[in-house]
């Protein structure tokens, strides 16, 4: 009770606002604060109600934050089928993985299987390293999630790059290849390359002991990687323990890309004498392997390939180019992205084995190509059996409205593409003065052989105005010289005329299909496999960029467009995977192999596969069962059922024979090429 007394009386003493005397009071109060306190304590208060930008920001972060978390719970939350369940609503069942089918059907592990990744699929970490490295031992510079990109951009160029003069490593500088399924299974956190085979094989029963990924260095020429790391003595003592360990069986090589070119060159090297070969002896492939199945093989080399080492372009970059002016181009936090590239990647002697080879004999000169008068329109699936009687029926028909020069693979401007070639006053830069722009001291640490060529040197590439496959050659000698040095004593891009000829024994003729020859052993077949209908680059119309002496030149000519021809974006497309010509991966199974040539004395066994693009129906299906993309077609669906089936003991015969969805028997039988 006494509690509650004072209580009242506590309340009845306070002061209310309807107190006449203590609203004075309260004034009196606030009279006896300085002004100067008023005003301050008027802006505190103010400052409080404002809302900045920088609290927008900071909730906009924050409600991300909040939505990816919660997300990912629900992710995590749903069961695993759910993805599946989602997708047969909307597409109906989903096909079973090709592993599970064909477990099904009873197909067991027979074969050992080895893969050969292609070029920028496999990983590389740092064992060695600079101060600004510190930390990043066996740490991955290429692969992963490329956190040292961003964290120190000019540190990882340094450590990627190689030496300019030897093509190896830097001085207090070793990178190497990640070993075992895990340097390729993956490029990037969810972005398989080798992962869905994998999975799939292991299906079936395949483990590490009946699989394995030939890692190797894939920025050094293919010699280099024996000279330094001893890769391909790895290899050919890989493939014999896998198949003495599995009862003899003859071992399945499943190259991808530019290791389609790797293994073509291990196949001369394995049987060749010591010491510059592997001493296995002629008939070691004969007794070691059953089937090379090539995926997206370039055997010819690709037109990428050019446009990379001349201008650190493809069509990709030259339409962000063109989109934000400068900024590729620009010292962005002291990365001048394009120049560093460039800098970076003329360093990888790998990339010369990817130039078109052949000439203009396989290629195509100013005014003829192998794919002239073509363009894909509605497919007739045909096998060889068949191909001959029915190229007539070809749905594939001459029907472009305007004559297209695939054959020149670079041109000066739009007219100079389009124009007869007696209309063309060409120049010869062979001869032509070259010096230092001015003096270097603008660029910093960015390497570039335009600086030393010089404006007149730059002028008189430009007016030579158009390049074939052969002129291309010599271009690159004269803009890049150091590169094409090395190049020169690794890789050739020739016809060879007699094969027995001594000087073909040499190592720099080995990734050549077309100066070289496949090893005595017909019982052995090779495949290729690769994506169809899609565009792929072929040539690209050039021009000169705003001089600036840090500046890449050359430019490709984005705003080069004609809707009566395949030209779009300065890029003339032709059919192919998006990276490999249908010409480039697949003349020599369809011609330059088939039957007993000269380059194929044995008469092993050659099969095409074509796998026709088709691309993901919805989100949920990433990114497609039916990809013809040149690394998307590793989780085709029918292209890994195809591999199972002759791991476990298929031939090509058991497959179908071949599987044509393009033009390439018509285009080959363009190409004048003794046989």
């Amino acid at each position: 009770m006494s509690l509650i007394r004072r209580r009242k009386q506590n309340e009845t003493s306070r002061p209310t606002r309807s107190d006449p005397s203590s609203i004075d009071k309260e004034d009196d109060n606030k009279k006896k604060i300085p002004a100067k306190d008023q005003n301050a304590e008027e802006i505190a208060l103010k400052k409080l109600r404002k809302w900045s930008c920088i609290d927008s920001c900071c909730w906009l972060i924050g409600s991300i934050c909040v939505t990816w978390w919660f997300l990912l719970f629900l992710y995590n939350a749903i069961p695993a089928s759910f993805n599946q369940y989602v997708t047969e609503a909307i597409t109906g069942p989903v096909p079973d993985p090709p592993g599970v089918k064909l477990k099904k059907e009873g197909l067991t592990v027979k074969h050992p299987v080895v893969f050969v990744p292609g070029i920028v699929t496999g990983g590389l970490e740092l064992w060695e390293g600079h101060q600004c490295a510190e930390g990043l031992f066996r740490k991955r510079l290429w692969g992963g999630t490329f956190g040292e990109v961003y964290k120190r951009p000019l540190c990882w160029v340094e450590h990627m790059s190689l030496d300019n003069e030897t093509g190896l490593d830097p001085s207090g500088i070793r990178v190497r290849p990640v070993s075992g399924l895990v340097a390729a299974d993956y490029f990037a956190p969810g972005y398989f390359v080798w992962a869905v085979l994998i999975a799939n094989l292991a299906r079936i029963g395949y483990e590490e002991k009946t699989m394995s990924m030939a890692a190797y260095d894939w920025r050094i020429s293919f010699q280099n990687t024996e000279v330094r790391d001893q890769t391909l003595s790895r290899i050919k003592s890989n493939i014999e323990l896998m198949v003495a360990t599995n009862g003899g069986n003859k071992a399945v090589i499943i190259p991808h890309s530019m290791g389609v070119l790797y293994f073509l060159h291990f196949m001369k090297w394995v049987e060749a004498p010591a010491p510059m070969g592997g001493g296995g002896g002629p008939d070691w492939c004969a007794k070691h392997i059953k089937t090379v199945m090539n995926i997206g093989g370039p055997f010819l080399g690709v037109p990428k390939a050019v446009g990379g080492l001349f201008s650190a372009e493809a069509k990709d970059i030259a339409v962000i180019r063109a989109t934000a002016p400068g900024f590729l181009d620009n010292d962005i936090f002291r990365l001048q992205t394009l120049q560093h590239v460039m800098r970076m990647t003329r360093t990888w002697d790998s990339t010369m084995s990817m130039l078109p080879k052949g000439g203009d004999t396989i290629w195509g000169g100013l005014d003829w190509s192998p794919e002239e008068g073509y363009t894909p329109s509605k497919r007739k699936q045909r096998n060889n059996d068949t191909q001959i009687a029915n190229e007539d029926e070809s749905e594939v028909v001459a029907s472009q409205r305007k004559h297209v020069n695939f054959g020149r693979i670079i041109s000066f401007g739009k007219d100079i593409a389009e124009a007869p070639s007696s209309q063309i006053d060409m120049i010869d830069f062979r001869g032509a003065v070259k010096g230092n722009s001015v003096a270097n001291n603008t660029c910093r640490d960015v390497w570039t052989e335009y600086h030393e060529m010089g404006y007149e040197g730059i002028k008189a590439v430009a007016e030579y105005k158009a390049y074939t496959a052969e002129s291309i050659l010599d271009l690159l000698h004269f803009v890049a010289p150091k590169l094409m040095a090395r190049g020169s004593a690794h890789f050739s891009y020739g016809i060879a005329d007699n094969l027995d000829d001594p000087k073909y024994r040499h190592y720099k003729y080995w990734s050549n299909p077309l100066e070289t020859t496949l090893p005595n052993a017909p019982d052995m077949e090779i495949f290729s496999m690769y994506g169809v209908g899609i565009p792929t680059e072929r040539a690209y119309v050039y021009k000169l960029t705003p001089s600036a002496d840090c500046y890449i030149p050359f430019q490709i000519d984005t705003s080069a467009d004609d809707d009566d021809t395949p030209l779009k974006d300065g890029v003339y497309a032709v059919d192919g995977d998006e990276t490999v010509p249908v010409l480039s991966a697949g003349f020599m199974c369809a011609k330059g192999w088939r039957g007993k040539t000269r380059f194929n004395p044995s008469g092993i066994r050659t099969y095409l596969r074509e796998y026709e693009h088709s691309p993901p129906a919805n989100l949920l299906e990433g990114r497609g069962t039916q990809s013809g993309a040149h690394v998307d077609i590793m989780g085709n669906f029918q292209l890994i059922e195809d591999i199972i089936r002759v791991a476990a003991g298929a031939r090509g015969e058991d497959l179908g024979g071949d599987q044509v969805h393009s033009d390439i028997f018509k285009m080959s039988e363009k190409i004048n090429l003794q046989l």
